[in-house]
């Protein structure tokens, strides 16, 4: 199977789907007066600090969109699943703002973090209404005639997403005193911290849209691995990214990240290397010309190729998993789009 890049920009289709989603995001977030969700907006761009409308752009809705596709694919009514693409959306942005407190994150697509505004306190309180509001979303299928069985299970299935994201977070906490982490505990971590969500949002579209247990199952993996292909990605982007396409003002090695380049490098180097790697990653903060040593070693190494490598490799098992589906070419168009975009994505 031969993957190659066909743009870097989202499918064209996905427009369809962006403004539907906001439209209900806005719907489930707006009905609330309270000041708390002034914070709630302004993490997700519609407003600034001050309340006043903000224009900037929008997230790309991977999650939500790919619920649609899935469900589309199966041949579900997607405008009638439209809250539990929210509820997705919303889960995403609750761990983004937790995550920044986490990681003391002072920006996020140029702007101030929710905590560096309002400070930790009134940020993990923003963050569990977020949370709060996704499983109010997902009650709100009801409205739109999805049966309580149903409703049931997909919340099931996204509260075990949320588990094994918060299992993965803690992986991700604990590697950053390890010395020894090896590219499958990194693999283990990010299966669960970010492929668990997207595996549930291919899936659980699939499931609000057919009764076949086997189909849903495929598009769970075929999640999965795009997950998996993602979160690579994301790693690459957060090393040799530029700021003006990633949105961060600083680059996962100032922030001694040990994200899957530097895992390898680690894994990889001789010894006089990698216990230079591993003095570096010791300091308080990775700064100026030891920046630009780390990049020289991971770059002697291969590690950006390995990577990169890697994606093609579970984009592929993406695919492999869609086949498995029997379903009209026509019908995986989209997501095979998607997974194409995926694999080299800018941003």
């Amino acid at each position: 199977m031969v993957l190659t890049s066909i743009s870097n920009a989202l499918p064209e289709f996905s427009s369809f789907y962006h403004d539907r989603i906001q439209a209900e995001l806005k719907e489930i977030i707006d009905g609330n007066p309270s000041a708390l969700y002034n914070m709630l907006r302004y993490h997700m761009g519609w407003q600034d600090e001050h309340g006043r409308p903000y224009r900037k752009k929008s997230g790309k809705f991977m999650r939500p969109t790919l619920c649609l596709l899935s469900c589309q694919a199966v041949e579900g009514n997607v405008l009638q699943i439209l809250p539990a693409a929210a509820a997705l959306e919303l889960i995403h942005n609750w761990s983004l703002i937790h995550d920044d407190i986490e990681d003391a994150g002072y920006e996020r697509h140029h702007r101030p973090t929710v905590w560096k505004l309002w400070g930790q306190s009134q940020a993990i309180n923003a963050g569990d209404a977020m949370f709060t509001l996704a499983y109010l979303g997902l009650l709100k299928l009801k409205d739109n005639g999805i049966a309580d069985k149903k409703i049931a299970h997909s919340i099931q299935m996204l509260t075990e997403a949320v588990l094994q994201l918060c299992e993965g977070q803690y992986l991700d906490i604990t590697y950053e005193s390890r010395r020894n982490v090896t590219i499958e505990d990194y693999l283990d971590m990010i299966a669960k911290k970010t492929a668990a969500l997207m595996a549930t949002s291919t899936s659980l579209g699939a499931y609000l849209g057919s009764e076949d247990g086997k189909l849903i199952d495929s598009f769970y993996l075929f999640g999965k691995e795009l997950g998996i292909a993602y979160q690579i990605r994301d790693d690459i982007l957060g090393i040799w990214g530029t700021e003006d396409n990633t949105g961060k003002s600083a680059n996962d090695i100032s922030q001694k990240k040990k994200t899957l380049p530097v895992v390898y490098g680690l894994q990889n180097s001789n010894h006089e290397e990698g216990e230079r790697l591993l003095k570096l990653y010791s300091q308080q903060s990775i700064q100026g010309e030891h920046i630009t040593e780390v990049l020289s070693i991971l770059d002697r190494l291969g590690a950006r190729d390995y990577a990169q490598d890697l994606v093609r490799q579970h984009c592929r098992q993406a695919l492999a998993q869609l086949g498995t589906t029997g379903l009209d070419p026509s019908r995986q168009a989209p997501l095979r789009e998607i997974t194409h975009f995926l694999l080299e994505r800018g941003y």
